[in-house]
């Protein structure tokens, strides 16, 4: 990939991506030097889209496997039609590519989610995938990757129940990006974008929405909280709420009784609540909703 295609590429990415300017760079740049990656973040922080951006721009081929405890290595490099089996015997021509051989003739990115949730022998698999760019595949013979081959993987850092530690093999070979939550004004801005909401009442409910919602990572007693993703429900439910209760231009009280609504339904199923707290998402919301309409405006009030 030229340097002036990388370049090309960031800009018009850049120009519909909020807020992940130096993340969209560090991962052309490691792409584009032929690398494989790893990006580490909780989910909703863009990873998949600027992923999807960058190989639509690039007309390549993306291959999503989502990592869990039935990936077998099977599943992931291929297996013979066991009727065609039965019939003709093994031969090259019944074997059905898994995804990571179609990605490897295909010259695409294998995308694997939630990689710390494949087995061990799994991830094993991609040892050779990643280190020779072939793989011997039995009875079939050895499949080398094309030049735009790629092993993109995915790690949620906060979540750590049903998943194995990364081998020194498997880690030495993937280069890593960190990808944190946007600010306040980046996410704003997401939710504007996805909602297309506009007018007084958008005003209003947007900074609301994100205020809520970035709250629930800060909570003490929330193992996770939600992702922009909660934020830009909760202000399209609100919206629809407003407009079913007639209230075009509610009160204080109307106007904070429906957020709240909005909130329980889309933030309560996305907080994962610290399991020694003897509380509940509801609870939890409550005091969210309770600090930022109550005891912040309070704290702004003079005197």
């Amino acid at each position: 990939m030229g340097e002036t295609d990388v370049k090309e590429t960031r800009r018009r990415i850049a120009a519909h991506l909020v807020g992940r300017e130096r993340e969209l760079e560090l991962a052309l740049a490691a792409v584009a030097a032929g690398r494989d990656l790893v990006l580490e973040g909780p989910p909703g922080t863009s990873k998949t889209t600027m992923l999807k951006a960058i190989t639509e721009e690039w007309g390549i081929p993306l291959f999503f496997v989502e990592g869990n405890a039935d990936l077998s290595p099977a599943k992931l490099v291929g297996h013979h039609n066991p009727a065609r089996v039965l019939r003709e015997d093994y031969s090259a021509d019944n074997f059905v590519a898994g995804p990571l051989v179609e990605a490897m003739r295909e010259g695409g990115f294998l995308y694997i989610e939630e990689f710390n949730r494949a087995p061990e022998d799994t991830l094993n698999t991609l040892l050779t995938a990643m280190a020779d760019r072939a793989v011997e595949v039995p009875r079939v013979g050895l499949v080398e990757a094309q030049p735009t081959f790629r092993v993109i993987a995915s790690m949620n850092p906060f979540d750590n129940v049903g998943t194995t530690r990364l081998s020194t093999s498997v880690s030495d070979r993937l280069n890593r990006i960190v990808i944190g939550y946007q600010d306040a004004e980046s996410e704003r801005g997401i939710v504007a974008l996805r909602t297309g909401l506009i007018g007084p009442l958008a005003d209003r409910i947007i900074p609301d929405a994100v205020a809520v919602t970035r709250a629930t990572r800060e909570h003490p007693d929330v193992r996770q909280g939600s992702s922009v993703r909660g934020a830009i429900d909760c202000a399209l439910v609100a919206h629809e709420l407003f407009e079913l209760r007639d209230l075009v231009e509610p009160s204080d009280t109307d106007y904070q009784a429906t957020l709240f609504d909005a909130m329980l339904v889309s933030l309560s199923g996305r907080i994962h609540v610290d399991e020694a707290a003897e509380t509940s998402p509801e609870r939890v919301l409550r005091e969210i909703w309770e600090d930022h309409f109550i005891l912040e405006p309070a704290r702004a009030e003079p005197g």
